[in-house]
């Protein structure tokens, strides 16, 4: 019996592969995905003999040029009876899996910083009545901090945005700050870029409800700028807390100022992006922020590829 796989399961599981990839894509907002139809085959398809190669515009003189050379050197290889060997058969292409995209390297650990406890200070020291369940606790501490004054930020807000989604989350996604739409709604990732969120958690193959969402800031900057150093300190210990409370597998750090806000990093967030970061016993995954891909729609692919492995590891099917 042959050991070589039958090529139609191996060509209908590529397929299979394609058409899952280009329906996630698409879920995404990725609209750049072509592919021109394959020529129907042939019963026998032609010799080489039969089917010259087409010159290529800019090499055209280069290809004249040569043609003589390569005629006589074709004729000096004729066997003596007249007639040409036949080329050597070329090995076939195996095609058994669909081709797997590389694995990232081992999570790198970040250092926790001298402020991760902070939250212990008198400023943070929220005490939560026993017996509360993990969504208690969330709207105890939403509560708790409503009227903070901590930074400057208070005084143009119009509420504190504190963060929504799965108490129970595996994955959560942290921003920056909230912006207008943010402020008036009171909830994360409502406007323009939180709708190309949604998509993104959607082709990742889950809802909205899924996941948790939140930012290093709590108050809307003004004019919808990044948030000062000293303004992310003041919050950071609210976004720490936090995430003691949901204790997600992976979180997803969306933008330079959400890697700078938690892990303290001055790493630019192309020079990290789509690498797993091991953060207080937590993997850590930076990439784009939705407004930036708004702006720069050619690096949705970019951020595809980042969120798909975070997908992977959470199916079991990446580890780091």
């Amino acid at each position: 019996m042959s050991s070589e796989a039958d090529p139609r399961q191996e060509y209908a599981a590529l397929l299979r592969a394609v058409a899952a990839r280009v329906e996630l894509e698409q879920g995404f907002g990725i609209e750049s995905w072509r592919l021109p139809l394959p020529p129907l085959p042939s019963a026998r398809p032609p010799s080489p003999e039969a089917t010259p190669r087409p010159a290529e515009p800019q090499a055209v003189g280069k290809r004249q040029a040569a043609t003589g050379s390569e005629q006589s050197a074709a004729g000096s290889r004729q066997p003596a009876g007249g007639s040409r060997q036949p080329a050597a058969p070329r090995p076939p292409v195996s095609a058994s899996a669909p081709p797997k995209a590389p694995e990232p390297q081992a999570a790198l650990d970040i250092a926790t910083g001298a402020n991760v406890d902070l939250f212990q200070a008198k400023d943070y020291d929220i005490q939560f009545p026993e017996g509360l369940t993990k969504q208690g606790q969330l709207d105890h501490f939403a509560k708790a901090i409503a009227g903070c004054t901590l930074c400057p930020l208070h005084a143009k807000r119009t509420q504190v945005v504190f963060g929504v989604g799965n108490p129970d989350a595996e994955l959560m996604f942290v921003g920056e700050a909230p912006g207008q739409d943010e402020d008036e709604q009171g909830e994360p990732f409502v406007g323009r870029a939180g709708q190309l969120l949604n998509k993104i958690i959607t082709a990742m193959g889950y809802k909205r409800a899924d996941v948790y969402i939140g930012n290093v800031n709590k108050c809307r900057p003004p004019d919808n700028r990044a948030p000062l150093p000293d303004e992310m300190d003041r919050c950071r210990p609210f976004l720490l807390r936090q995430i003691d409370i949901v204790r997600p597998k992976v979180i997803c750090l969306l933008g330079a100022t959400a890697v700078r806000g938690l892990l303290q990093s001055k790493d630019s967030i192309s020079s990290i992006r789509g690498r797993f970061l091991r953060w207080r016993g937590i993997l850590v995954m930076p990439t784009f922020h939705p407004a930036y891909l708004l702006r720069n729609p050619g690096e949705k692919r970019t951020v595809w590829e980042d969120v798909q492995k975070v997908r992977d590891l959470l199916r079991g099917k990446l580890t780091v």
